[in-house]
C-alpha cells in the first residue's frame, strides 16, 4: 500500500511545487512578510489567494468514491494532472512584470518548502491503509489549497538561518567600510526620486571620481550589504547609497550600516503613507539621514519642499539648499526650458550673479531638482563648473523614469517605475508640452494610505487637462481617477478601461494619430494585478 500511495502523489507533489513557486513570488514581492505585509496582502486579496476550487472537487470526489479505492486514487491523480496542466497553461499566457528572483534566500526557502511537503507524505506512507487513505488525501488536498499560507511554514523554519546569514554579511560589510579610510559615503533618501538622483549624481561625479552607486533599487539593508561586499574595491572613491524606508527607524538602520558623511533628501511626500501612518512620520524618518551625519558632514536639502524647509534639524552639520522657486537657496535653477530633446536651464550660486547654462537629455522639473542636488554636492567635492556641465550633459535617462523612447511610430514617455502625486503631475506637464495626440496609460497610485482615493481623484482631474485619451488599467483601482475625469466633464468615449496592461498597446494602435505621445504612468507590481 505504501508504494501505491507514493506513486499516486507524484503528480500532486509536482503541482504543489509549481504552486509554491507562485506563492513564493508573492512572498518575495511582499518583502518576505516583513511587518506582516504578505499576510496583509492575503487578507486584501482573498480571491487571488484562495480562489481555487480544487478543494471542492477533492471533497466531492472522495465522498463519491470513498468505497472504491481504485476510483478514488484515479480521481486524485486525474484531478492534479488537470490542475498541473492548467497551471502551466496560465503561466505560459501570463507575463509577470517582476518575475521571481532566484536569490540565495529563495533557493534556501525552496529547499525547506520541498521538505515541508515531503515530510507529511513520507509520514503518511508509513501508516497508510485502505481505512485511512481517504483522510490522507483530504489533508494533502487542504495543504495544496492553502498553499499561499503553507509557504509561511518554510519561512518560519528558515528564520534562524536567515538571521545568521544576515548577521554574517552585515559584519563583513561594516568591516569593509571601516577599512576604506578615504571612501566618501553619500546617502540618498526621499519619498521619491531616489534612484534618479543616485544615477544622476553618479554620472556627474564619475567625471572626476571613481563613483559606485547601489545597483538598481538596492536600497534595503541587504541591498547595501551586497553592494559593499561585492562591488566596492580599493579603487572606489565615492559610494552612493540609496536608502529606502517604509517605517520609522529604517533610514537610521541603513546609516548605522554605512555611516554616510554626505546626505541628499530628494522630496518628502506621501509614498508608503499606509505603513508610516502620517506625513510627520515620513518627514522624521527621511531626516534620520541628515541627523546621522557627522558634525563635519554636509546635507543637501530642497528649499521648495515645505516638509524639508519647515523641519527643525537636530544636527549641526553643514546644510546646502537647492531650489527653483526659493530664490534664497544656495543653488538655484532659472530659465528652465523643456523640449522633446531634453531640458536646459541656468544655475545661479549664492553670492554669484553670473548664470551658468546647463543642458541635459532628461525631462521634467523633478530631474532639474536632482541635478541641482548633484551640482551642489559636486561643488563641495571640489568639482569645477566645466566638469559639472560635462557631467550633466552626459547623464543618461533612468529606465522607466520619464524615459523618452520609440515603439514603432509611437513616442513613449515611460514613467512606469513608480508613481506619486508630485511626479505624476510633472509627467503630465511633460506630456502636455509634446506635439501631437496625448494618451495616458495608468493603473493609478498606491500606498498612499487614507489619502489614496483623494490623490488619485486629483490625478484624474489633472489627466483631463493633459490627455486626449485615457487608458485606465484595473477597473477597481482606477475608480477615483475615473471620478476625477468625470468631475472635469471629460468625454467618457475617450476613457478606456482594461484589466490587463498587455491590452494597452493593441488599443493604442487603434487610437494613435500621425504624431502620438503616450505617457505610461506607473506599472503596479503583480500583487496589485486585477486579473484573476
Amino acid at each position: 500500500m505504501t508504494k501505491i500511495f507514493l506513486i499516486t502523489v507524484i503528480i500532486y507533489f509536482i503541482y504543489t511545487f509549481l504552486k509554491s513557486q507562485d506563492s513564493m513570488h508573492m512572498l518575495q514581492q511582499n518583502k518576505y512578510n516583513r511587518k506582516k505585509t504578505y499576510l496583509k496582502w492575503l487578507k486584501k486579496n482573498p480571491k487571488k489567494a484562495f480562489k481555487d476550487y480544487s478543494i471542492l472537487f477533492i471533497v466531492l470526489s472522495i465522498f463519491i468514491f470513498y468505497d472504491n479505492l481504485i476510483l478514488l486514487m484515479l480521481c486524485f491523480n486525474v484531478l492534479y494532472l488537470i490542475l498541473t496542466v492548467n497551471l502551466l497553461l496560465e503561466r505560459k499566457k501570463s507575463q509577470n512584470k517582476l518575475p521571481l528572483k532566484y536569490t540565495a534566500r529563495v533557493k534556501r526557502l525552496t529547499f525547506t518548502n520541498i521538505l515541508t511537503h515531503l515530510i507529511p507524505i513520507i509520514i503518511m506512507s508509513l501508516f497508510v491503509d485502505e481505512t485511512n487513505i481517504i483522510y490522507f488525501y483530504l489533508i494533502l488536498g487542504l495543504i495544496a489549497y492553502l498553499n499561499n499560507l503553507y509557504i509561511l511554514v518554510a519561512l518560519l523554519i528558515n528564520t534562524p538561518v536567515e538571521s545568521l546569514v544576515g548577521y554574517y554579511f552585515k559584519r563583513k560589510a561594516i568591516n569593509k567600510i571601516k577599512s576604506m579610510k578615504t571612501l566618501k559615503v553619500v546617502g540618498i533618501t526621499g519619498s521619491y526620486g531616489k534612484t534618479s538622483s543616485k544615477n544622476i549624481l553618479n554620472d556627474i561625479l564619475n567625471i572626476k571620481y571613481n563613483s559606485m552607486p547601489t545597483p538598481k533599487n538596492f536600497n534595503t539593508p541587504f541591498g547595501l550589504m551586497i553592494t559593499i561586499n561585492n562591488y566596492l574595491d580599493k579603487f572606489t572613491d565615492v559610494f552612493i547609497a540609496e536608502m529606502g524606508a517604509c517605517q520609522e527607524g529604517d533610514i537610521k538602520e541603513l546609516c548605522d550600516l554605512v555611516h554616510p558623511k554626505y546626505g541628499i533628501i530628494t522630496k518628502i511626500g506621501v509614498a508608503h503613507l499606509a505603513t508610516f501612518g502620517s506625513r510627520e512620520n515620513i518627514q522624521k524618518t527621511k531626516f534620520e539621514l541628515i541627523e546621522s551625519l557627522p558634525s563635519d558632514g554636509i546635507g543637501i536639502l530642497n528649499k521648495d519642499d515645505e516638509w524639508q524647509r519647515n523641519y527643525k534639524i537636530k544636527n549641526n552639520c553643514k546644510i546646502k539648499w537647492i531650489g527653483i522657486d526659493s530664490l534664497d537657496a544656495d543653488v538655484i535653477a532659472k530659465n528652465i526650458t523643456l523640449s522633446p530633446k531634453g531640458t536646459t536651464f541656468d544655475v545661479y550660486f549664492k553670492n554669484d550673479d553670473k548664470p551658468y547654462k546647463f543642458e541635459t537629455k532628461l525631462l521634467g522639473y523633478a530631474n532639474v531638482y536632482n541635478i541641482l542636488a548633484a551640482i551642489a554636492l559636486g561643488i563641495e567635492f571640489g568639482m569645477n563648473i566645466e566638469q559639472l556641465k560635462a557631467g550633466v550633459a552626459k547623464v543618461k535617462p533612468v529606465e522607466h523614469r520619464l524615459e523618452l523612447k520609440k515603439n514603432g511610430d509611437i513616442n513613449i514617455i515611460d514613467d512606469a517605475y513608480n508613481s506619486n502625486p508630485t511626479g505624476a503631475k510633472m509627467a503630465l506637464d511633460v506630456l502636455k508640452m509634446m506635439p501631437g495626440k496625448h494618451i495616458v496609460v495608468t493603473p493609478g497610485m498606491i500606498e498612499l494610505g487614507n489619502e489614496e482615493y483623494e490623490k488619485n481623484k486629483i490625478f484624474g482631474t489633472q489627466i483631463a487637462d493633459s490627455a486626449d485619451e485615457v487608458i485606465l488599467v484595473g477597473a477597481e483601482k482606477t475608480k477615483p481617477i475615473y471620478e476625477g475625469l468625470k468631475e472635469k466633464h471629460y468625454d467618457e468615449n475617450k476613457i478606456h478601461i482594461i484589466n490587463d496592461v498587455l491590452k494597452a498597446f493593441p488599443l493604442i494602435q487603434t487610437l494613435k494619430e500621425n504624431e502620438t505621445y503616450v505617457l505610461l504612468e506607473n506599472d503596479l507590481p503583480d500583487i496589485f494585478n486585477e486579473k484573476e
